[in-house]
């Protein structure tokens, strides 16, 4: 991913924080094998971070029907986090003589992905997941059948990640002259909610 020095956050808690807020992600490779690779091929799908490891670990489950899995396994997989974004309009600058931009937050994590197999392991993994996503439903999951819940498991491949190399890339008009970039928040905090995320992004990562 292209980052200027300027837009480059490289702080573990800030990207783990963000890959939590974010976790609906997107992991890319290609079909086949390492043979004969296909096309590439992009999977969206809720992830549980945790902190182990130097990077972080990434957590998931594809159906076993989506062949992606097959092709990922053992191998080197780019996983995408797209955080908020949103238009910047010139009309913000003091310089008139300004064309329009972009700002956005992504983070683009890779690692091998390795296969949870085990059901025992699979159950924990679907427990991460309801825990980070829905708490409340964790006693419903529990009183399910048990069969129907394995029958549910037979369905999945899990997997996990550990995170060997990680990008993360705020664009939050470090590049311009603070009047541009105080307007900027001014009119992002008073937005939509990408746009006021980003606005607490640029108080939080200049100290405001």
């Amino acid at each position: 991913m292209y980052t200027p020095r300027f837009n480059q956050v490289t702080d573990r808690s800030l990207l783990i924080e963000t890959m939590r807020a974010n976790s609906f992600a997107i992991l890319f490779g290609p079909l086949g094998n390492a043979e004969k690779a296909g096309p590439q091929v992009a999977t969206h799908l809720p992830l549980v971070v945790q902190e182990d490891g130097e990077h972080g670990i990434l957590e998931g489950h594809f159906a076993k029907a989506n062949p992606h899995w097959q092709a990922l396994a053992g191998r080197e997989t780019l996983v995408v986090f797209p955080g908020p974004h949103s238009y910047v309009s010139p009309s913000l600058y003091a310089e008139r003589i300004s064309v329009p931009t972009w700002n956005y937050i992504a983070i683009h994590a890779y690692g091998t992905l390795e296969l949870i197999e085990q059901e025992e392991e699979k159950y924990g993994l679907l427990d991460r997941l309801i825990q980070a996503n829905d708490p409340a439903y964790a006693d419903q999951w529990s009183s399910l059948p048990d069969n129907y819940r394995s029958n549910l498991l037979t369905g999945i491949v899990g997997f996990r990640i550990p995170i060997s190399r990680i990008e993360g890339k705020f664009k939050l008009s470090q590049n311009r002259p603070e009047v541009d970039r105080r307007t900027v928040h001014a009119v992002h905090a008073s937005g939509n909610s990408d746009q006021q995320a980003l606005a607490s992004w640029m108080e939080r990562l200049a100290g405001w």
